[in-house]
């Protein structure tokens, strides 16, 4: 059974204001004090601000996830889980590691949101390692304003050639996860209309959202050493596709989802991404073609995802014409539901989905508490109490 580990970009905002808060550095100081979560082991990291020296610490040390680390900005951390065959398990690694940032945040005055971004207007705080300030050099206005918060998914691959295999064959059902999991709706205290502007925002990237179908594992990495060599990107790093191979870890790498303020969806997403590689990774060994879909079908396919997130319509990705979310979103789970069922994780699955469907996701609560309060201080503290798994 291929292992699921799970990396959470978190918010730092103050406990009265609600506003982000430049204490990354201090909340990590207060998180080391701490006893660890169950989980155990070195740093993670993937974007955009990941440390490549953390990183490159891990991969060297082998022991993939469990961490709590710095991210771009100084009103931002990141979690990341160990891997997990059982979601279950799974679910618990992702709470532990929310409650051990939220324990750490408290002490330096903050609250923890999970939020694809700043429900509030917010200014940048860069925090000052090398990299991050040759990003600010590089591309200015899209690296100081980048205060975004994702849902990133490893699941385990045998080899680049499988994980080529899948990158290829997964493509046409990422908006649908990008649909289920949106969760940022506002930015800089405006109502954007869609469900997850942090999608936007990331498109400003070079390197970012669908790609092309790679055909090869040297195929993919023949185009990822073109990219740095053009010098548009610093390094492999900054290649922020909707999914990737991973560059330290043999996982394939699924970052289209907005991080989720409950904790049971983000365990969703993760279900939804191992069913989708184990289902990919059968096609490419019966040596079944992918579908036919042209990068830029792909972003009309995921702009409509993120505008609309489950409120509207999706488009198909096996006809290409708009159809009703929740219908999209079936035959996503249609598609996958022989590995679902493989690995224990179908009724997990279905009665989640439903769950989503009945009571929103993230961004159509984030705007149900503005439409009932009118303060949008009021959609962040509910935003906590999310996270926190306090909300019943």
């Amino acid at each position: 059974m291929r292992t699921v580990g799970v990396e959470e970009e978190l918010l730092l905002v103050d406990a009265e204001t609600g506003r982000p808060r430049s204490v990354a550095a201090r909340t990590l100081e207060y998180a080391a004090e701490a006893a660890v979560p169950a989980e155990s082991g070195g740093g993670g990291g993937g974007v955009p601000g990941d440390s490549a020296e953390t990183a490159q610490a891990t991969a060297t040390a082998g022991v993939p996830g469990g961490s709590l680390e710095h991210e771009l900005q100084q009103q931002q951390i990141e979690t990341d889980t160990i891997p997990h065959t059982d979601m279950v398990a799974l679910g618990d690694g992702v709470r532990a590691w929310r409650d051990h940032a939220i324990t750490a945040a408290r002490r330096a005055g903050a609250r923890v949101i999970a939020s694809g971004t700043s429900p509030l207007p917010v200014g940048a705080a860069i925090v000052g390692k090398p990299r991050y300030l040759k990003m600010v050099e590089h591309f200015g206005l899209t690296t100081t304003e980048q205060l975004t918060g994702a849902c990133h998914v490893h699941v385990s691959v045998e080899s680049d050639d499988e994980g080529v295999g899948v990158l290829d064959r997964i493509r046409g059902w990422l908006p649908a996860l990008l649909a289920l999991s949106a969760n940022s709706p506002f930015w800089q205290g405006e109502d954007t209309k869609y469900a997850s502007f942090r999608s936007q925002a990331m498109v400003r990237w070079p390197t970012a959202g669908p790609t092309e179908a790679f055909g090869t594992a040297e195929g993919y990495h023949a185009l990822i050493a073109s990219m740095i060599a053009s010098g548009a990107i610093l390094d492999e790093g900054m290649v922020y596709f909707d999914a990737r191979l991973s560059h330290h870890y043999p996982t394939v790498e699924i970052r289209v989802a907005d991080v989720c303020p409950d904790a049971a969806d983000t365990v969703l997403v993760a279900a939804l991404c191992r069913g989708l590689v184990d289902t990919a990774a059968a096609a490419w060994r019966a040596g079944e073609e992918p579908l036919p879909l042209s990068v830029s079908m792909l972003r009309l396919m995921s702009w409509q995802a993120g505008r609309f997130g489950i409120e509207g319509e999706l488009i198909d990705p096996r006809t290409l014409k708009p159809r009703a979310a929740r219908e999209v979103v079936a035959d996503l789970v249609d598609h996958v539901r022989a590995a679902l069922r493989e690995n224990g994780d179908e009724a997990l699955v279905d009665a989640q989905v439903e769950q989503v469907f009945a009571r929103g996701n993230g961004a159509m609560r984030q705007r149900a508490v503005l439409e009932k309060t009118g303060q949008l201080s009021d959609v962040v503290a509910d935003l906590a109490t999310a996270t926190a798994g306090l909300d019943g």
